[in-house]
Formats: C-alpha cells, structure tokens, sequence
C-alpha cells in the first residue's frame, strides 16, 4: 500500500464524537492496572471536554451498580468500586508433580 493510499483511508475515517474520546479516556483510566489494584481512580476534566458530554458520562457512571462517586471541589471525579466476584475466588494451587519432564 502506497503512503498517499494510507493517507487517504486516514482521511476517511470518521473523527470520534466528544462524548465517545471522552468515554474512551474514562473507561483507559477504569482499565488502567494501577487503578484495578487500587480499586478507584480520579478523572479531570479537561478543557476539550464539552459540558454536555461530561454530564452524559457521569450521569451513565452514576448509573452503574457498585460504583461510588465523590465529586471534588477542582471538578475532577474519584470514582471507587468494590472487588467483583470473579476477583474474590480462592485461588487454586496445584501439587508439584514430583520426578522429570516427560520431554
């Protein structure tokens, strides 16, 4: 493929609406390991974030079963969430098989 070819698929492609770059930087911080260890995160908003896609976003977070949210006083969020179920399970430990590898 051509360099002008690439260029012109890029060019194609639709830009991500304000509300969606937005959905998708909150849902990398909530996905961050850090923030999974953790279990909270606190989100800024930004200048390029619209008032209307920052309310959406934390209205449908708000929504969310087992999220809490503290609203900060520089108009960040830090939201904090309980361990799931899948998180919570014993963890399995196997026998060491005694003798060597077959191979």
């Amino acid at each position: 493929m051509t360099w002008a070819n690439m260029q012109s698929k890029r060019a194609q492609r639709p830009k991500p609406s304000g509300i969606e770059r937005l959905g998708l930087r909150v849902s990398s911080m909530i996905n961050h390991p850090v923030a999974q260890i953790q279990r909270w995160v606190t989100i800024h908003r930004l200048d390029t974030d619209g008032e209307r896609e920052w309310e959406e976003v934390m209205g449908l977070l708000s929504e969310t079963d087992g999220i809490d949210m503290i609203f900060n006083d520089d108009e960040s969020v830090t939201i904090k969430w309980e361990a799931g179920a899948e998180e919570n399970r014993p963890v399995e430990v196997l026998k060491e098989i005694e003798g060597a590898a077959p191979f």
